[in-house]
């Protein structure tokens, strides 16, 4: 019975969300999981930032012919275009699962993403998810058949029974501690293209880049592509990812739109070593801490004692004490100080 295979699957995969794995690790293990009982020939998963849905790496079964052009388009039709079952699209829907045989055929034949991307390679068939827990996506992810027979019904229900499992585990893969290197000096900025494409780089960049591309062949061009479609998709211009460089640090990518020059439609793309603020909250929000466990301790960790906090957070200090006990339970530790060290350091 299916039902009983994807309870397997769900428990090898929080198996293997609680072996330390990164993400990359984890999407590769956990791919394989699910091609036992969902047979297919090319599968593509990427962790995404909850907070903005810009993908922050990317895992492929097999090796990707992804070249520039390939990945700018694929951006543009994830973010801007008017593509079938887009991942924002299924995050709105009871079920984050899709097939594209069963999206509307008019939209079908207008696919950028099927006829000029997937078809020449052979692949014609597609059923994506994204990652969802607790009203968060972690994740998304599509895997791919060659013509001749679809999706079942039920695998696109095994799918859709595993999808909650994957975002937990990524949202493991997100809080596993990684390397304390510096990142290397200086400020890494991209001048990118209309379509993402790199035109110009501080020496810092190049270098920034050469390491992520050494450590994840072709990884980062797909990130790099998606927060400039995301930012020329936005009403402000903007876009924003926070995501782990070559050496495990987090840091966030942010897209902006130039309004001078020669060709108003560049971006200028910085990478930064992610602020406490950023990393605080993603990491509470992988914990799967509630809003007002978060407020409480955003207040610890900057230094708060009980009285100030009830007072600030218009709670009682008992109350107070509630929501450190959850807290610590959800991180695993047992005072302010552990707390404080865990999320810090």
């Amino acid at each position: 019975m299916w039902e009983e295979r994807a309870e397997r699957a769900r428990r090898e995969i929080a198996d293997l969300a609680g072996g330390g794995l990164d993400l990359a690790e984890l999407y590769a293990a956990a791919l394989a999981v699910v091609r036992r009982s969902v047979p297919f020939d090319q599968g593509c998963w990427a962790g995404v930032d909850p907070d903005t849905l810009g993908m922050t790496s990317v895992t492929n079964w097999r090796p990707w012919p992804v070249t520039d052009e390939y990945a700018a388009r694929f951006a543009e039709t994830e973010y801007t275009g008017a593509e079938p079952n887009t991942f924002r699209e299924l995050l709105r829907r009871p079920r984050p699962v899709a097939r594209i045989s069963d999206a509307p055929h008019r939209d079908v034949v207008r696919s950028v993403r099927i006829n000029d991307l997937l078809a020449p390679q052979g692949l014609h068939h597609e059923l994506r998810a994204a990652f969802r827990v607790d009203e968060a996506c972690w994740g998304v992810g599509s895997i791919f058949r060659q013509a001749g027979q679809d999706f079942s019904d039920r695998e696109v229900e095994f799918l859709d029974a595993v999808t909650a499992t994957l975002a937990a585990a990524t949202r493991v893969a997100v809080r596993v501690q990684r390397g304390a290197r510096p990142a290397a000096g200086g400020p890494v900025i991209v001048i990118a293209g209309i379509h993402g494409e790199l035109r110009a780089a501080t020496p810092a960049a190049v270098l920034w880049l050469a390491e992520v591309e050494d450590a994840a062949p072709g990884g980062f061009t797909m990130v790099l592509y998606s927060v400039v479609a995301q930012a020329h998709a936005s009403v402000s211009g903007t876009a924003r990812a926070r995501m782990r460089d070559a050496t495990g640090n987090w840091v966030v990518l942010q897209a902006s739109r130039l309004i001078a020059g020669d060709d108003p439609e560049q971006m200028v793309v910085t990478v930064e070593p992610a602020g406490s603020h950023d990393v605080v909250s993603l990491l509470l929000a992988a914990y799967g801490v509630s809003a007002r466990e978060r407020d409480v301790c955003l207040e610890v960790l900057s230094g708060s004692p009980t009285a100030d906090i009830a007072r600030n957070l218009f709670i009682s200090p008992h109350t107070v004490h509630d929501h450190l006990k959850a807290l610590y339970g959800k991180v695993g530790v047992g005072s302010r100080g552990e707390l404080v060290a865990k999320l810090l350091v």
